[in-house]
């Protein structure tokens, strides 16, 4: 397998894109909605799976396919070629605020294990595939459930952390406890497990769930400050209910308040 030798630069801090140049045939594969501008010459192709040589033919399309519908995502990937002579420009954004994380799959043993929506883009044959759980408590409990991205080749992926990223290098019997959702991605040389909190107070009062990811090395672990899920639900808790009242935060007039503050939502 031989990917696509791409060039890139990250620009941003809280709210990052991905620049990525294109020699002339170069091709990039990216999730649907992550696309962000593109120069002209550049021709966008919207395909099944995600391109690579493992999905050649109409067999290989349909599993392609069928594999990114298990991690919950589209049926189908953009592909963008770069079909002039000399160089050209696509970029990417981030999803929500956080960090995009270039990895080269080379340094990993050409595989990385990472959360369903944590990928963005990739060079042109790279596989986006599957990694299934053969851990019963881990499918059940470990927040990832059963199926979990995996990313093969030797070519350049990017993958989009919430919050801000922790990068670990883990010795070999080396231990590191994480919250569920705050797994990014790790080497897939990581021992990857759920482990239950104990204790009656930390357990009913402790706010932080039943169990905790135990990751042992050797290997590289990437960790995030701020899971999609905590945000969303931080939003939503926030927000203001159907039939119910805005918290008017920050002013002791409520409604009226929001008006002189500019919020002048009815």
């Amino acid at each position: 397998m031989i990917a696509h030798e791409i060039d890139y630069r990250i620009y941003g801090e809280e709210m990052q894109y991905v620049e990525i140049e294109l020699d002339p045939q170069e091709g990039v594969v990216a999730e649907a909605g992550s696309f962000m501008m593109m120069e002209d010459g550049i021709k966008m192709e919207t395909i099944f799976g995600d391109g690579s040589k493992n999905d050649s033919g109409f067999l290989g399309q349909i599993l392609g396919a069928g594999k990114r519908i298990l991690t919950g995502e589209s049926l189908f990937m953009t592909a963008f070629y770069n079909n002039l002579v000399g160089k050209r420009k696509v970029s990417f954004a981030s999803p929500y605020p956080g960090k995009i994380i270039p990895l080269d799959l080379t340094r990993f043993g050409g595989k990385f294990i990472c959360q369903k929506d944590a990928f963005l883009c990739a060079a042109k044959g790279v596989s986006i595939g599957i990694e299934f759980s053969k851990r019963l408590g881990r499918g059940l409990f470990g927040g990832e459930g059963f199926i979990m991205q995996k990313l093969e080749g030797d070519g350049m992926a990017f993958v989009h952390a919430g919050g801000t990223m922790a990068m670990k290098e883990l010795k070999a019997g080396e231990v590191l406890r994480v919250d569920t959702g705050c797994i990014i991605g790790f080497d897939h040389t990581i021992d990857y497990d759920i482990e239950f909190v104990g204790g009656i107070k930390n357990t009913v009062f402790g706010g932080e769930g039943l169990f905790f990811a135990k990751l042992q090395g050797p290997g590289t672990v990437y960790i995030q400050s701020l899971p999609f899920s905590r945000l969303a639900g931080r939003v939503l808790a926030s927000a203001p209910q159907t039939g119910g009242k805005s918290k008017g935060e920050g002013s002791v007039l409520g409604g009226l308040g929001d008006l002189l503050d500019g919020d002048n939502r009815f």
